[in-house]
């Protein structure tokens, strides 16, 4: 018996929806509707409207989640929940790393975020820094939700002295567990789970408890296992990571799954702090929002400056978070470089799929060929585009139907 699933990605300004078939994953019907910010329901209601289909959704409408890190000193326990964050979907708005004095009390409440993630110590190790963040953020009048996600030897004296000041806080395996060792996944669960709770289960999107029921992750966080589970499909090819620039109308995510590199692994160089799925965000390459600031970054990377065609503008800004995303990745050593692993990269947002074939093939070679910030390492790679908009229908369904998500992805992966 077939199934029908209509998979939507709610966004700040388009709610984009697909209707899947299952099981096998046919893409039966797209469409796509204004997002309706005073309640994203009705958006969701007409991109689906007769649709025999059940809804599932992610989010980034009204800005995604927002999330502050803090930290026991910016280099470690800070940067460890800064990546768990960013491999969770959220934007982070704030990092503060040490003891919090009043000053910075303020400048996180400043931040306004959705999510605090509070780290600090390794397991078994030192944990003042920690407890006097939670007795600051208790005494603080503080009512934002808080993920614990700092050395399990006090975590629950912690959740406790919270919940008491009423907290809403949540306890969850610690990001760095031993000195080098980077754990993201159970804080990436645990901060999902707050956004479902927290944000969409609130009143800032909509009252409506449909909105709870179809959503079910944050859409940077449902793109990452699309594009996980496209690195998946590629196992025979000959280089099968997967890097995906998602670019939007005010960042561009840079989603990236690389193959491992045979001789770091032998030397278990995930040990020091490599994840094995990356998430970047641009916050100021946007082809809308932040067009002025990508025309900035643009001219300072030594591009064509471009001008007001939304085309253009999506190049700049694929081209731009390629090279820092490449940057950054080599600050992890030879083993990090993703470049190193990536045998297709996809490009994906509106201004690639509602352009011109013709204009779209152009660009695509462009990118291509562009190898000003890269070193030369990413020479030959393939790069295509998602047209059909998958990547997160993809992701939606990878949990419990990954045949499905396989046969939206089928087109994709043959690249």
């Amino acid at each position: 018996m077939s199934e029908r699933i209509a998979c939507v990605d709610v966004g700040s300004t388009w709610t984009k929806a697909a209707l899947v078939e299952l099981p096998a994953g046919r893409l039966v019907a797209t469409r796509q509707a204004p997002t309706t910010p005073d309640d994203v329901v009705a958006g969701v209601l007409a991109a689906t409207d007769g649709w025999a289909a059940s809804v599932r959704a992610c989010s980034s409408a009204g800005g995604g989640l927002r999330l502050a890190v803090v930290g026991y000193e910016e280099l470690i326990s800070a940067e460890a929940g800064h990546r768990a964050a960013l491999s969770a979907g959220a934007r982070v708005v704030h990092v503060a790393a040490g003891r919090l004095d009043d000053a910075a009390l303020q400048q996180l409440a400043a931040a306004a975020p959705d999510v605090v993630l509070l780290v600090g110590g390794t397991d078994g190790g030192d944990a003042t820094v920690l407890r006097h963040n939670a007795v600051a953020l208790a005494g603080a009048d503080w009512s934002v939700p808080v993920v614990v996600a700092g050395n399990v030897a006090v975590r629950d004296e912690v959740c406790a002295l919270l919940a008491r000041a009423g907290v809403p806080v949540t306890p969850t395996d610690n990001v760095l567990p031993d000195i080098g060792q980077l754990a993201p996944e159970p804080a990436r669960a645990a901060i999902r789970d707050v956004f479902l709770t927290h944000v969409i289960g609130g009143d800032r999107l909509s009252t409506d408890p449909r909105l709870r029921e179809w959503v079910r992750a944050v859409t940077p966080d449902a793109v990452l296992d699309g594009v996980a589970a496209l690195a998946g499909l590629r196992a025979g090819a000959e280089v099968p990571g997967v890097l995906v620039l998602d670019v939007g109308g005010a960042t561009t995510d840079v989603h990236c799954v690389p193959v491992a590199d045979a001789e770091q692994a032998s030397l278990h160089r995930s040990a020091v702090g490599v994840p094995a799925r990356r998430r970047t965000v641009e916050g100021d390459l946007g082809v809308h929002a932040s067009a002025d600031a990508l025309r900035d970054a643009a001219r300072a990377e030594g591009l064509d400056v471009p001008g007001d065609d939304p085309l253009a503008l999506g190049e700049a800004a694929a081209i731009v978070a390629l090279r820092r995303h490449l940057r950054a990745e080599a600050a992890f050593g030879p083993g990090g470089a993703s470049a190193r692993g990536v045998g297709l990269v996809v490009l994906s947002g509106g201004v690639f799929r509602h352009a011109a074939p013709a204009a779209v093939a152009a660009v695509v070679q462009r990118v291509a060929a562009d190898r000003g910030g890269a070193g030369g390492v990413l020479t030959g790679t393939e790069v295509v585009v998602d047209t059909r908009y998958v990547l997160a229908a993809a992701g939606l369904l990878a949990g419990d139907a990954p045949a499905a998500a396989a046969g939206l992805l089928a087109e994709l992966a043959s690249g």
